[in-house]
């Protein structure tokens, strides 16, 4: 089936959180918007109650844990027929309080097979359909403060630090659970993942953005305090986390604006440089205006970069 001319953004994670918020604000700039979830009948309620319109929305399943599930979820894309003129991978767990590494599917220690794995091999794989958008095509992916210790988000220990990649390199599978093979820990195995989001996104702009023309690019929407990406911590934490980033830092800001944000990345001219990181810092800036913001040290190393790339590449089977 053909669809007409309107732009199609694919948005992992939609079910919740800022994600859900970036749904809502591209269907209100008149795209359609791919809600790609593990739970598909708790995404149409929500979509419901934060007020999409029926037809602007497709919901469909994806676990980005599980390779097999990416697979099929781009196979199954294809089928339906649409153009792809927007990936944002937005989905992210955080387990703060885990003992033990939990395993994907595949064997890899969880959080970093979700957040990074999953979507580097999306990525890679939608890029062809990308590549065939009508418009502008951009690929953007989340970012967060706290992978960057030049930030102040970003100072609190432990810090993300990828070493050498020696957990990637012997095959991430038990009992190593890191990616730099040390013991493991919860909270830094999150932050890895992320400077792995930012180092992907920083290689496929060097990798693909002149033979295709698709933007690539990060943002760091703001300190979104109380969304569900919290929802496995401490339950003091998750009332004091968003007081203390609204009455003392200034840089809460609501899942809605936030939304807004990550809309404003995939769809507005401004934001069509590629290869960007951009912020509207952890304290909102009055004005409230973003700027390409300085990734980490650990970000900007290419040859890191092109190590991670190589490693991932092969950890979930492209070859």
């Amino acid at each position: 089936m053909v669809h007409d001319q309107q732009s199609t953004a694919v948005i992992t994670g939609a079910s919740s959180g800022v994600g859900l918020y970036a749904a809502k604000a591209l269907a209100q700039k008149g795209w359609h918007v791919v809600m790609a979830c593990r739970d598909l009948a708790k995404t149409e309620k929500v979509a419901q109650e934060v007020g999409m319109p029926k037809g602007s929305y497709t919901i469909m399943h994806i676990d980005l844990a599980s390779l097999e599930s990416v697979r099929h979820f781009v196979k199954e894309f294809r089928e339906r027929g649409r153009s792809l003129d927007a990936l944002v991978c937005n989905a992210a767990i955080y387990m703060p309080l885990l003992k033990e590494p939990l395993r994907s599917p595949e064997g890899y220690e969880l959080s970093v097979a979700t957040n990074h794995l999953g979507h580097f091999l999306l990525c890679n794989l939608l890029l062809d359909d990308l590549k065939h958008s009508a418009s502008q095509p951009r690929l953007v992916i989340l970012g967060t403060v706290t992978h960057n210790p030049d930030e102040l988000g970003g100072k609190i220990p432990p810090r993300p630090d990828l070493g050498e990649l020696k957990g990637f390199a012997e095959g991430f599978k038990a009992p190593i659970s890191m990616i730099d093979g040390k013991k493991f820990e919860p909270v830094k195995a999150y932050k890895d993942s992320k400077v792995c989001n930012v180092l992907t996104m920083r290689e496929l702009h060097r990798r693909y953005h002149d033979s295709t023309g698709i933007t690539f690019s990060s943002l760091y929407p703001g300190c979104v305090a109380d969304t569900p990406l919290f929802r496995n911590h401490y339950p003091l934490f998750q009332k004091i986390f968003p007081w203390f980033q609204k009455n003392i830092t200034g840089g809460y800001v609501s899942q809605e604006l936030a939304g807004e944000r990550v809309a404003a990345v995939v769809a507005d001219p401004d934001y069509s440089q590629s290869g960007v990181y951009w912020s509207w810092g952890n304290r909102q800036k009055k004005d409230g205006k973003s700027f390409v913001q300085k990734v980490s040290p650990q970000a900007r190393d290419d040859e890191k970069a092109e190590r991670m790339w190589d490693l991932s590449a092969k950890l979930v089977g492209l070859t």
